[in-house]
């Protein structure tokens, strides 16, 4: 069972290490999940003594008003031989054989934490005993409670270190050593109150009556010792601590034991408590205590950090890799997100994802409805035929057919063909800048850096804008050969066509009339909807071709060559991460460590047993 403590020891250890303290925080937090024994006493309640009873050596500072300002975890090792001697978890590789300059080191390290000035911090200092005079335990030293503020510190104080105190033993998993002084009235003690604020039916508190010997004459501290004055789950244990003269004259730790087991078994008040009185028995009974406690945390400990390390997995994966420090790992790195999106851009082209629907929907759906709404009959009209035809022979009336006419005819019905083209490229354009914003939006790797997903959806739009006028140049082209060159063997038929007006022999007047010119009409439409529909078909494929082939093709490669003359500093500006994920993502990483370092010594103890 020894080694549960152990474990939980360097589960504390690298739980500072790695700046897991247990407050609040948005972070997962271990600290709080580990079992763990709170010191809670007013200012002279004797708490100090006690934990040096408990440990057998002097290694706490001493003085007037608050000594203790950041919380002391004291971890006890047992050894079976040897020299005793400490270690600080800051100071790893360094033995204190010399207790007095473990108390100065405590003293130095609290002031390099909150300066000299008489403030509290609720980073912990790690302080390991290595001793064969001691049991396996943890203990955490926490600052005395106090009524008023002494010189130099703020009026907070007060609340602050109540709020400190509170932090600690108001969690579950923590186990209370309240400890009061016996010459005090126990309704008054600072160390009951707060216990009963947290633990109000006494079910993880453990109360330490100090100062036993020190009470009036003719009183005596047996019905609380014998739970009557106050219940708790656990049996009341007193203590004698040295007296001051005895710290003075250096009385050891060894004799202090002697005397306190000599005063408790010979004061007749006291006597049949004496084998569970006294600081030894307190150590014995909190270290069987919290290795019961730990144990039975063991399997809800385990479950806690595997689904811990999964949570913070997925985070880190959806905050994306770290910006790399170098040019060349940046331009990858820009590269690479810009694949993604390009591949996602592609995905919804393809049908793999939706949106690239919507172009088929112009082609078979628009256009048609455009073209439809020409509506080239009206356009053919009489009295339009007669005014085209009229004034394409100009002052001499044509002689076979009226050549000149139908051209005009033809070509003012056809350009009317353009409005429809170009709405059919810009159309196109519409739903290509669409899915690259929702390209774009779908590409969590540029959540991460804003000026990038700005410059790539600037350069993406600005080569939409290029494909869409090559794309309208080719189109309107695909008209306006329509218009320059018409198919001859359509007309060759019309001066033989004796029958429906076709006849040379007519007299000028005559082809004027208007049976022949409803057939120039009805020729000319014939045509103009022949021609009209192999347009319907080919202006598709001039758009696919210029735009959404160019699109999947070279969407981003004017971006990319313009993005290899840049320098590591203007590619730094390109990566500009939000501090906060970048910070989110350094305190993810270290608390992900802690968590499977944690995995790691549970695991290495399961086996061991």
């Amino acid at each position: 069972m020894e080694n549960l403590i152990a474990l939980v020891n360097r589960l504390q250890r690298a739980c500072t290490a790695l700046g897991d303290h247990g407050e609040e925080s948005a972070l997962p937090t271990l600290w709080d999940a580990l079992p763990s024994i709170a010191v809670v006493g007013g200012q002279s309640s004797g708490k100090s003594s006690v934990l040096e009873s408990i440990v057998g050596k002097d290694f706490l500072p001493r003085g007037s008003g608050i000594v203790t300002r950041r919380p002391l975890v004291l971890q006890l090792h047992r050894i079976d031989e040897g020299r005793e001697y400490a270690e600080f978890g800051h100071l790893p590789r360094k033995k204190y054989t010399d207790f007095a300059a473990v108390v100065k080191e405590i003293a130095d390290e609290t002031d390099r934490e909150t300066g000299r000035s008489k403030q509290i911090s609720a980073v912990p200092i790690y302080l390991s005993i290595y001793s064969p005079n001691v049991v396996n335990l943890t203990l955490i030293d926490l600052p005395g409670l106090t009524k008023v503020a002494v010189e130099g510190q703020s009026e907070s104080i007060v609340m602050d270190i109540e709020n400190m105190v509170r932090s600690y033993i108001e969690k579950p998993n923590c186990i209370i050593l309240a400890v009061s002084p016996a010459n005090q009235d126990l309704a008054t003690s600072d160390a009951i109150k707060i216990s009963r604020e947290v633990d109000p039916k006494g079910e993880r508190t453990f109360g330490v009556l100090t100062k036993i010997d020190l009470m009036d004459k003719g009183t005596d501290a047996v019905d609380i010792l014998e739970g009557r004055a106050y219940k708790l789950q656990f049996p009341w244990i007193g203590v004698v601590n040295r007296s001051q003269a005895d710290i003075n004259k250096k009385v050891d730790m060894i004799a202090a034991r002697r005397r306190e087991h000599e005063y408790f078994s010979e004061t007749p008040e006291y006597s049949h408590l004496t084998q569970r009185m006294g600081s030894e028995h307190l150590g014995k009974v909190l270290s069987r205590h919290l290795e019961a406690v730990i144990k039975s945390r063991i399997p809800s400990l385990q479950s806690l950090i595997n689904k811990t390390i999964i949570d913070l997995e997925t985070e880190l994966s959806r905050l994306g890799r770290p910006i790399a420090t170098d040019a060349g790992g940046k331009l990858y790195m820009i590269m690479e997100i810009c694949r993604v999106f390009d591949g996602i851009f592609k995905e919804h082209l393809d049908g793999v994802r939706p949106g690239g629907d919507k172009i088929y929907s112009v082609f078979d759906n628009q256009l048609p409805a455009a073209l439809k709404r020409l509506q080239f009959d009206k356009h053919l009209a009489l009295e339009n035929v007669r005014k085209l035809i009229t004034e394409a022979d100009g002052y001499q009336p044509h002689l076979i057919a009226p050549e000149q006419g139908y051209r005009r005819l033809i070509e003012t019905a056809l350009i009317t063909i353009k409005g429809p083209a170009e709405a059919v490229v810009d159309a196109v354009h519409g739903i290509l800048k669409e899915l690259v914003h929702k390209s774009i939006n779908e590409t969590a790797e540029l959540k991460q850096y804003p000026s990038l997903r700005m410059e790539v959806g600037k350069a993406a739009v600005e080569s939409l804008e290029r494909m869409k006028e090559e794309s309208k140049r080719a189109t309107l082209q695909l008209v306006e050969m329509e218009c320059s060159y018409l198919t001859v063997d359509f007309f060759r038929k019309l001066p033989q066509d004796v029958e429906k007006g076709g006849n040379p022999t007519h007299s000028i007047f005559d082809r004027y009339n208007d049976s022949y010119l409803r057939r120039i009409g009805a020729t000319v439409l014939s045509y103009v909807n022949a021609t009209c529909a192999g347009l319907r078909n080919s202006i598709p494929k001039s758009v696919v071709y210029c735009q959404v082939r160019e699109a999947k093709r070279s969407l981003l490669d004017h971006f990319f060559a313009e993005l290899g003359k840049k320098e590591g500093r203007q590619l730094a500006k390109v990566l500009d991460e939000d501090p906060a994920i970048m910070q989110r993502r350094v305190s993810l990483a270290k608390r992900l460590e802690l968590y499977r370092a944690a995995q790691d010594e549970i695991d290495n103890v399961a086996w061991s047993k």
